[in-house]
């Protein structure tokens, strides 16, 4: 073995000492970190701010991503710079300020996904470098790549904290991703995890959330609903495999609780505009439940690893007021997995399998 080859050996997994250091670099080469592994936790987004002019940035670049928004430029650019982004600041504004994290001045997905990426960074040690980023707003996907390459990560790991997949999520994200390493000279390697939306680790582990939560309450609800962020019904049309995979992950807690499917259903929320979306609707389900004369109704989100607006302002916010006003006694949101011990056994279960060969 060469003085090259050995040194270059010595360096691998380790923190990356520059080539000159073990006399290696010929003159006048520039500085190389390299050998380390990475893994980038992916979230969708939040404002910086609950003000108009915050709220206006963040949902202009969420708003404008054609994976997001498939209607025709032609006429969806005037709808959302004349119309969408003049009046719906300000009310999100103030739907985000009711769940907004005042201590750290964030929305709770950014706290909650930091916590994911420093919990996973104490399980994982020196072996791999955790970082995180947002797919709209900060901290950006590109600087973060970045940051994994300036600490020597030439191979990393892209993890869309999706279980179930979309191209309005998860594609949409990695899409950031490689956008960001088409202007690399040198690009890491890179895998992306797949979607985990029928993963044992995964089900038990919202099973097991769920038990511990529905125990915690002081009455037993008549109906559970599984609600999971909407799509608009022609990205099924089109092939997106979303519908089917939230179906799935709904029957699969659903059985391994032993509930009937009256007793435990599937619904969709956050819809928007005149379209058609996935159904049935969760507010419209919740409306229905309560007119029926169910009293008592629990409502959980596996379809988010955290936390979020669409989760503690329109699940236990929104909702629970057309239950209640509808003549619903008692109503409860059960959290989604987030950095508790349930949530990090998922992630780090996912990571150390899909970094196999790199690590192990």
């Amino acid at each position: 073995m060469n003085e090259v080859t050995k040194a270059a050996v010595l360096e691998r997994g380790a923190t990356p000492v520059p080539p000159a250091s073990a006399g290696v670099r010929p003159e006048g080469h520039p500085r190389v970190a390299w050998g380390r592994v990475g893994v980038l936790l992916m979230n969708l987004g939040t404002p910086e701010g609950t003000g108009y002019w915050p709220m206006r940035r963040y949902l202009k670049e969420f708003l404008s991503d054609r994976r997001v928004i498939e209607v025709p430029r032609a006429i969806w650019w005037p709808l959302l710079n004349l119309v969408i982004l003049t009046k719906r600041p300000g009310p999100k504004g103030r739907d985000y300020a009711s769940v907004w994290n005042t201590d750290l001045d964030e929305g709770p997905l950014k706290t909650i996904t930091r916590g994911q990426a420093q919990k996973l960074q104490a399980a994982m040690g020196d072996r791999v470098v955790v970082d995180w980023a947002m797919r709209y707003g900060k901290p950006e996907v590109e600087g973060r790549i970045r940051a994994l390459l300036d600490q020597g990560c030439d191979r990393i790991l892209l993890v869309p904290l999706y279980p179930q997949y979309a191209a309005a999520t998860s594609a949409t994200a990695c899409d950031q991703a490689f956008r960001a390493l088409m202007k690399m000279r040198w690009q890491p390697t890179v895998r992306v995890s797949p979607p985990y939306h029928d993963d044992p680790v995964y089900i038990e582990a919202v099973v097991s959330a769920i038990r511990r939560d529905l125990a915690k309450l002081d009455f037993e609800p008549e109906v559970i609903l599984t609600s999971f962020h909407g799509v608009p019904k022609s990205y099924l049309l089109k092939g997106d495999p979303y519908h089917c995979q939230c179906v799935k992950t709904g029957r699969l807690i659903r059985e391994a609780l032993g509930y009937s499917p009256e007793r435990m259903r599937v619904t969709f929320q956050s819809r928007f505009g005149n379209e058609e979306w996935l159904k049935p609707y969760t507010d419209e389900t919740v409306k229905e439940l309560a007119a029926q004369g169910v009293k008592r109704l629990a409502i959980v989100a596996p379809g988010f690893m955290a936390d979020c607006l669409e989760t503690l302002e329109e699940l236990d916010g929104e909702n629970r007021h057309y239950f209640e006003a509808g003549g619903g006694e008692h109503f409860a949101y059960l959290p989604c997995l987030n950095d508790g011990p349930e949530g990090m056994r998922v992630i780090e279960h996912i990571v150390r399998r899909e970094l196999r060969g790199w690590i192990e």
